[in-house]
């Protein structure tokens, strides 16, 4: 941000920073790759970041007052996506296509974990979307799809206030 930007900036631009940071540190930790077997690749990454993410704005969207930073987050993720896709040498031109692609991706998730929660089963849209269909060991499976839930839980029972810090819950 340079110093302009600094100097007229109304704290707005801050808005979802702190709980999108979160989650994707959450989604770099170890055990998704290792004990869940994810694949620790640029696509397995965006994979776990998007699950995680996924139960970060299935909670806030079912929460009242919680649509700003539901949208800020979001916002969050298309600007993210969009500075990894120019890092990797994606070229201007078709960014805003990847990048709607990417998008497009993030919704269907929405869909199909919502579908998983409401279910009591989020293992076949792990195994479509997280493992793009080629399903793990079960334990494996069982790992990520139990520690989603988990999270799930405890977005719901943590105050919004700390989610806006970034302070997502164990």
């Amino acid at each position: 941000m340079g110093l302009i930007d600094r100097l007229f900036s109304t704290g707005k631009d801050k808005a979802g920073a702190a709980l999108y940071d979160a989650v994707v540190a959450r989604g770099r930790r170890p055990h998704w790759y290792i004990d869940g077997a994810v694949a620790d690749t640029v696509d397995g990454r965006f994979d776990m970041i998007a699950a995680i993410l996924s139960m970060v704005l299935l909670t806030l969207e079912e929460r009242a007052g919680a649509s700003q930073l539901n949208v800020a987050v979001t916002e969050r993720f298309i600007d993210d996506m969009d500075g990894q896709l120019r890092q990797i040498g994606i070229g201007d031109i078709v960014v805003g296509k990847h990048v709607g692609r990417m998008m497009g991706m993030l919704g269907g998730r929405l869909g199909a974990y919502r579908a998983g929660l409401a279910a009591g089963d989020l293992a076949p849209a792990l195994v479509r979307n997280l493992y793009r269909g080629e399903a793990p060991a079960p334990e494996a499976l069982s790992h990520v799809a139990e520690a989603l839930c988990r999270l799930h839980d405890a977005l719901g029972a943590t105050d919004l206030a700390s989610l806006e810090k970034g302070e997502l819950p164990e």
